[in-house]
């Protein structure tokens, strides 16, 4: 198996009993052995969503900080050339597809890779489809 493309929703899901998923759980057992790609806004995604559930009381700080560790010590490769992209294919991914310049990020680098894309997100699902970018789970 090769590695994939891996959006926050994803990663969200498995941090969150109530969003678990056979699906995404299978995907959590291919990263570990297969690895994914992110673009480097992930790592800030998924923080955000993490303190956005403390601020909510959804988790506690505790909670929260032991599940971004059992993120950080999955083999996750943050993809440096896309940020020199930002400005130029990945705005134009997002105009072109209406979608948010974050997540026209993770497009962007599914298509320059030819990557499988992992996302949960209905817009960008539909995005990467219309793309021809082979979309997971």
């Amino acid at each position: 198996m090769t590695a994939f493309i891996l959006d926050c929703s994803v990663a969200a899901a498995w941090c969150f009993e109530d969003e678990a998923q056979p699906e995404t759980d299978a995907l959590l057992d291919r990263l570990r052995t297969a690895g994914a790609v992110v673009p480097a806004l992930w790592y800030w995604e998924v923080a955000n969503v993490l303190a956005g559930a403390v601020r909510r009381r959804r988790l506690s700080s505790a909670d929260a900080a032991a599940r971004l560790n059992v993120l950080a010590a999955l083999p996750v490769q943050a993809d440096d050339e896309g940020v020199a992209r930002a400005w130029r294919e990945t705005a134009l991914i997002a105009e072109a597809e209406g979608v948010t310049v974050y997540d026209a990020g993770y497009l962007e680098l599914a298509i320059r890779t030819g990557g499988e894309l992992a996302t949960l997100d209905r817009d960008l699902r539909a995005a990467a489809t219309r793309r021809g970018v082979r979309v997971i789970p």
